[in-house]
C-alpha cells in the first residue's frame, strides 16, 4: 500500500525542504571550519538576545535545555562562550560570548552570506522582499506573531541584497524546518 499526498501544493513540503537544502548548504560550510550547524545557531541565538540563559537558548532553537548542555560545554571548552552565574537567581547562568566567540561569530557571517548569495543567485531584489513577506504572511496566519528570528534592530525594511549582521533570513529559514 503507498502513502498518497499531494506534495506539489504542500507549502510546508516547499519550505522544508528548501530549508533543509540551506542547512545542509551551511552546515557543510562550517564543517570546513570545524563548526556545527547547533554551535552556529547557538552564537546566532546570542546575536540577537544578549545575556540569555540556557533555557531560553534552548526555546529560541526549539529544542530541550538538556540537548543543549553538551553544544554548550563544547563551545565553553572551545572558548566561544562562557557560563556568568545571575546575581539574582542562583539556579540560572547567562552564557556570553568570549572574544574568541565573537571572532568565529564575525567569520560565520562571512559564511553564511556565502551561502545566502548561493541560494538567492537568480533573484530579484523584489523577490527576495516578496519571499520574505510571504514568511511573514504564514506565520501570522498559523499564529505565530513572536518574530522571534527577527531582532528590533532589524525589524525595519531592508533588502535581502544587502546583509545584516544577523543574518536573519538564513536564520528565519534555518529555523523553519527546527
Amino acid at each position: 500500500m503507498v502513502l498518497e499526498y499531494d506534495w506539489e501544493n504542500s507549502v510546508g513540503y516547499w519550505i522544508c525542504t528548501t530549508s533543509h537544502a540551506i542547512r545542509r548548504a551551511l552546515s557543510n560550510r562550517l564543517a570546513q571550519e570545524r563548526m556545527t550547524l547547533r554551535q552556529w545557531e547557538v552564537l546566532a541565538c546570542l546575536s540577537q538576545r544578549q545575556n540569555s540563559s540556557q533555557a531560553e537558548i534552548a526555546e529560541c532553537l526549539g529544542i530541550e535545555p538538556h540537548t543543549l548542555t553538551g553544544i554548550i560545554s563544547r563551545m565553553e571548552r572551545d572558548g566561544w562562550v562562557r557560563r556568568v552565574a545571575s546575581s539574582t537567581d542562583r539556579r540560572r547562568y547567562s552564557i556570553l560570548p568570549t572574544e574568541r566567540g565573537h571572532a568565529v561569530w564575525t567569520r560565520a557571517v562571512d559564511w553564511c552570506r556565502e551561502v545566502r548569495n548561493q541560494a538567492l543567485t537568480g533573484f530579484s531584489p523584489e523577490e527576495c522582499r516578496l519571499m520574505k513577506q510571504y514568511c511573514e504572511r504564514i506565520r501570522r496566519n498559523l499564529g505565530d506573531d513572536s518574530d522571534i528570528n527577527m531582532p528590533a534592530a532589524n525589524a525595519k525594511a531592508e533588502s535581502l541584497s544587502e546583509p545584516t549582521e544577523s543574518e536573519s533570513s538564513i536564520l528565519e529559514l534555518a529555523h523553519s524546518a527546527g
